[in-house]
């Protein structure tokens, strides 16, 4: 049976995904007839990946790559090496990838990909390899037209340098469009790597005007310091906000005046994350949804707010850097506690904006300075949030709901413009 027919569980990203669906059907008048092939992956590839580890032994991995629409263009989304990587997950994140790139108009479809492995305990070489034949193994579904693969969890762009070689090598040209997030020399973009983060603060700078939030002063706490929270973290803290608290993988630590990001940065780049940084309070993991702050911003993985946690969150704002981090039972909470979310399919969007002018960039051989690139993902993101915003006024429901409102709507009409074929 086929999971688009099963009842997941309500807290998992895919029940998720489906319950936001039904949530928005009553705001698509006519276009609600096409609303079920929103709850249907397109397409779902599962893959071995076999290679030779460095001691001669055969290791297999589980790959998956999933396009749910193709409707309005391409796939596009990125590819996470995890241990916790599951299909139904990567559903629920080609999903949001739909919803997404609708949301802020690009030209693409929803797709995502991933790999059950643990990349830590894989050597460069042994990465370089998984990277290989994953590609190969995909690589019948993928292409600068077809489905365009990007950084994620654990992956960069000395994975994507991989996958577009060995995408390249197997079609017998050079194909840069093949992938997003590439080192520049290899047709790379000009802020890419914080371009996500930099959309979770371009969305929170105006949702803070909105709700009459100061951003001068006010306290942040960020879960997750990867790409997309380190860079919303400086970004705030340039604008006056206070960094008091910060979450990863190996520890939770706070301060009440403010961590210096200027320090806090080469520890974690030397240790490997926050542990252990002594100019901070080490606090329990679970205390961190206890922190007095106006800005929260969840940008780790998904799932990470529940009913039960959004009762204790004490911000005004929450920015969703991640993708799905909060439940739909969360959700409500937060919106019953007058709690504003600026939901993931809008609040993340800078990364794929920007993978979406590297595309172009590669296809035209053609390349924008930095200023360009901040300039006109700043223009798309406070034009589309406007529209959400508007459309949220319009209907008194929430920006989450109004984001799946404008992005379903241009989906289901293009994909009632095409018609099915045959």
């Amino acid at each position: 049976m086929s999971l688009s027919y099963v009842h997941p569980s309500p807290e998992s990203p895919w029940g998720t995904y489906l319950m936001q669906v039904d949530r928005v059907i009553p705001y698509l008048g006519s276009l609600a007839k096409w609303a079920e092939t929103l709850k249907r992956p397109k397409r779902s590839l599962i893959v071995d990946v076999p290679i030779e580890l460095d001691n001669g032994n055969v290791a297999h991995y589980e790959g998956f790559r999933v396009q749910h629409s193709l409707t309005r263009g391409p796939g596009k989304g990125g590819v996470r090496y995890h241990p916790d990587v599951t299909l139904e997950e990567v559903m629920a994140l080609a999903a949001w990838m739909t919803i997404k790139n609708a949301a802020v108009n690009l030209p693409y479809g929803g797709a995502k990909g991933g790999i059950r492995v643990d990349p830590k305990q894989l050597s460069l070489k042994e990465l370089e390899r998984i990277t290989r034949r994953y590609t190969s193994e995909i690589g019948i579904i993928i292409g600068p037209h077809q489905d365009i693969p990007a950084p994620d969890v654990n992956t960069n762009a000395q994975v994507m340098a991989w996958m577009m070689d060995t995408y390249s090598m197997n079609v017998g040209a050079t194909a840069t469009g093949v992938v997003t997030g590439k080192p520049l020399h290899l047709g790379g973009s000009l802020g890419r790597v914080k371009a996500t983060g930099r959309g979770v603060f371009v969305t929170g700078r105006e949702a803070a005007r909105r709700i009459g939030l100061n951003l001068d002063g006010a306290r942040v706490a960020v879960q997750g310091l990867g790409n997309v929270g380190s860079s919303a973290a400086e970004l705030f803290a340039q604008a006056g906000g206070k960094i008091v608290a910060v979450q990863d993988h190996t520890g939770t630590i706070a301060n009440a005046q403010g961590l210096d990001l200027a320090d806090l940065m080469p520890h974690v780049k030397a240790s490997g994350g926050v542990a252990g940084f002594q100019a901070a309070e080490a606090i329990d993991n679970e205390a961190f949804w206890d922190v007095p702050c106006e800005i929260l911003i969840p940008a780790a993985l998904e799932g990470q707010i529940g009913a039960e946690r959004a009762r204790r969150i004490k911000a005004r704002l929450v920015l969703e850097g991640a993708n799905g981090p909060t439940t739909q039972a969360g959700d409500d909470t937060l919106a019953d506690r007058g709690i504003l979310v600026v939901p993931d399919v809008i609040c993340n969007a800078g990364g794929v904006t920007v993978s979406y002018f590297e595309w172009v960039q590669d296809f035209s051989s053609f390349f924008w300075t930095e200023d360009e690139i901040n300039l006109r993902l700043d223009k798309i993101l406070v034009g589309a949030l406007k529209n959400i915003w508007d459309t949220a006024d319009r209907h008194k429901i929430t920006l989450r709901t109004a984001t799946f409102a404008v992005a379903c709507e241009r989906i289901l009409t293009a994909r009632q413009e095409r018609g099915l074929y045959p």
